[in-house]
């Protein structure tokens, strides 16, 4: 059963789970493949990179500049079907806030994703 904002948090599980996995064997492919929908946006507040605009960018941007630490999802702040807001920390420090991941969903895949830090 579940609420209706489960299906959303299970899509964005599933993309820690294929970010964390992409930061242990340096290949983020299949986290963009599997992830994203095919003109997605990827931004970030908080460090001066992006935005980037459709797989091919987004792809590009983890092989030239990956994310040296895993994440863990601290707290869900909002959960839908089309947005899921939650807070996370680098597994560096689990326990400390690092920023937010603010996912907007559409079809099962992610069609923009803004990372804040701080």
């Amino acid at each position: 059963m579940g609420d209706a904002g489960s299906h959303g948090l299970n899509l964005v599980r599933a993309h820690v789970e294929r970010f964390n996995a992409g930061v242990r064997s340096g290949d983020f492919g299949p986290m963009v493949e599997e992830g994203f929908a095919d003109d997605a946006e990827l931004a970030f507040e908080g460090v001066p990179v992006g935005p980037f605009r459709g797989k091919e960018a987004i792809a590009r941007a983890y092989a030239e500049q990956p994310p040296d630490d895993e994440v863990a999802i601290l707290r869900t702040n909002e959960s839908g079907e089309e947005m899921v807001v939650v807070d996370y920390a680098w597994m560096a420090a689990p326990k400390e806030r690092a920023g937010s991941m603010i996912f907007r969903l559409r079809n099962g895949k992610i069609d923009r994703l803004l990372v804040t830090f701080g």
